[in-house]
């Protein structure tokens, strides 16, 4: 109720902040390019000292009242609206040639706005796994900024009845972020027949998978607010609840077409001087900044402003007339993202409710007695594997950093054993059944690239989705665990008929061939995307160190999933809250 009351305490005032700036307003500390996940937590953060000066400049309008955003069970809604980017890819040469839509929001809260609001982190070996690449960050310093986001909404007595368990010492309750349970769930002792399913399948019950170890299965807690029944997306967490702050201002419809640099002597590093956007009438405009520019734009967004404003490969840059400010080849390169898809049946249980069922799988649960085969294969592979990669980057990227950061990932898959599938259950409901599967830890890599000098055009993104053989065999393996979660008792009592594939597309016991041909056809995007401006050494195809500096430049920061490594197990907006978190910190002790 409380946060109902200062909901419609500061709307009014929130909207209205953007026309209402002071005459200073051309001037900044900070300019954060970007008001989605990441840049409304920096925003937050370093506009709760008064005496600093924050501007967000955001491409997509408020979305506050926007019933496709709002809504907590209206995941998809928003899809092809106009608040969806809807990037192109490029065709998928290992896909039959075909694109693919890559969403991301176009909104005040960025992707919050329109993702699923699955809130699930990562596994420790993936976050210890920075500091494998000399980054400062391990699982336990993240934690600490994990909690500091998160407001846990504890489930009620009905709620834990109906399968919401947590380990309260992994948990903040005090944070911003609103975190809670489905306020109708999903009864009808549903959540015992997954229970008996899994135990028969070999996965345990996990109590919480947000503590690190993901391996199980469990009904997870979610990105919404349940006494209000309300999407809890960046802008209601972290702008809106804060928006009357007189140092903190808002541009809404307006899209940085570049950075500004500073007069250079030969002595010093570059400096920005600030921003040049487009307002919502076409004009350009320019914002200026005292200390940082800091680009939260997004994975398929942030290198692309680098580009355009000198920062990347010099041969890329002069193509189009941009000259080179700083050489920086892997801006836009490195891009990784997942696949999924969806298992479908006919059913004979008509559930209501919300809830999702999560099922997280390792290496041994997707392939078993064929493990070690495979371990042994990925090995072998990976020199040829990083020859493949530096031949698509078109010789950019550094083969020797290419194998070293594979080799990182072949640990983490068959020595630390993360997850690499997840199977999320659905309800049934209204004759049919659905279960989506995803892959977690593809090894391909792609790029993204500008197209042209003017921010119009569109990017030239290439996922390379199914680049590298294992990644073909990981989604093999986990639709093949979907298949084998529908056709265990007792869940299978209640979904009698596969529909999609379905057993005469592909058969029972089909050969990974036949498994991937439908695969290849059906599979869309995660929406995953990250890495185009990898947190690791410049040699290793790095663009920004820990401090999220980007390399070469005095005042140029990168905070949103484009600096992640590697990808995670769990969904990637739990861990870019506390990444974003710990980058104010990082930032404000930096020009204390």
């Amino acid at each position: 109720m409380a946060r109902l009351l200062a909901t419609s305490l500061f709307l009014a005032s929130a909207l209205a902040a953007p026309s209402q700036l002071p005459s200073y307003a051309n001037r900044y500390d900070f300019i954060i390019v970007g008001g989605g996940t990441s840049g409304l937590v920096l925003a937050n953060r370093l506009s709760e000292d008064p005496n600093l000066t924050v501007a967000v400049v955001e491409a997509g309008d408020s979305v506050f009242g926007n019933p496709n955003v709002t809504s907590s069970t209206g995941y998809g809604l928003a899809f092809g609206t106009d608040i969806d980017y809807a990037f192109q890819s490029t065709p998928q040469e290992h896909a039959g040639n075909k694109s693919q839509i890559l969403r991301a929001g176009k909104a005040l809260g960025g992707t919050s706005t329109i993702n699923g609001m699955v809130y699930l982190r990562a596994e420790t070996s993936q976050i210890d796994a920075f500091a494998k690449l000399g980054n400062n960050i391990s699982w336990d310093s993240l934690l600490l900024y994990y909690k500091k986001a998160e407001g846990l909404q504890r489930p009620t007595e009905i709620q834990s009845q109906l399968g919401a368990t947590y380990e309260a010492n992994q948990h903040g309750f005090e944070g911003p972020l609103t975190v809670g349970w489905p306020t109708e769930m999903v009864g009808n002792n549903f959540s015992q027949t997954l229970n008996t399913t899994y135990a028969a399948m070999g996965l345990p019950w996990n109590e919480d998978p947000n503590g690190g170890h993901m391996r199980g299965w469990n009904v997870y807690p979610q990105t919404s607010d349940p006494s209000a029944n309300l999407r809890e997306d960046a802008a209601r967490a972290y702008y809106f609840p804060f928006s009357g702050r007189a140092n903190l201002h808002l541009y809404l419809n307006s899209s940085v077409q570049r950075i500004t640099w500073e007069a250079q002597s030969n002595t010093t590093l570059p400096s920005a001087s600030g921003v040049a956007y487009k307002d919502a009438s076409g004009a350009e405009e320019q914002l200026l900044a005292n200390k940082d520019v800091i680009l939260s734009a997004g994975s398929l967004v942030s290198p692309l402003i680098l580009e355009r404003s000198g920062v990347g490969n010099p041969a890329i840059l002069k193509q189009f007339g941009i000259e080179p400010k700083i050489d920086l080849p892997n801006v836009g390169e490195n891009l990784q993202d997942q696949t999924t898809g969806s298992y479908g049946t006919t059913a004979n249980l008509n559930l209501t409710g919300t809830s999702d069922y999560v099922a997280y799988l390792n290496i041994h649960d997707i392939f078993g007695d064929d493990t070690e085969q495979l371990r042994e294969h990925v090995q072998s592979s990976i020199p040829a594997w990083a020859d493949e990669a530096v031949a698509d980057s078109g010789g950019t990227a550094n083969r020797t950093a290419i194998q070293q950061l594979f080799e990182i990932q072949h640990s983490m898959i068959f020595d630390d054993e993360v997850v690499i599938s997840e199977v999320l259950v659905k309800a049934p409901s209204e004759g049919s059944g659905s279960i989506s599967y995803w892959g977690l830890m593809p090894f391909s890599r792609g790029n993204i690239h500008i197209s042209s000098a003017n921010a119009s055009a569109p990017a030239y993104i290439n996922p390379n989705y199914f680049q590298l053989d294992y990644d073909v065999s990981q989604l093999v393996g986990t639709v093949k665990a979907a298949r084998r979660n529908a056709n265990t008792a007792p869940l299978k009592n209640f979904l009698p008929t596969e529909t999609s594939p379905g057993l005469d597309v592909v058969p029972a016991n089909a050969p990974k061939e036949v498994w991937a041909e439908w695969l290849k056809s059906t599979y869309r995007s995660n929406f995953h995307y990250i890495s185009t401006a990898a947190m690791m050494p410049k040699e290793m195809g790095g663009v920004v160190g820990d401090d999220h500096l980007v390399y070469g430049s005095a005042n140029v920061r990168v905070v949103d999933a484009s600096v992640l490594p590697f990808q995670v197990s769990g969904h990637l907006t739990a861990t870019l809250y506390a990444l974003a978190e710990r980058a104010a910190d990082v930032i404000k002790a930096a020009h204390a």
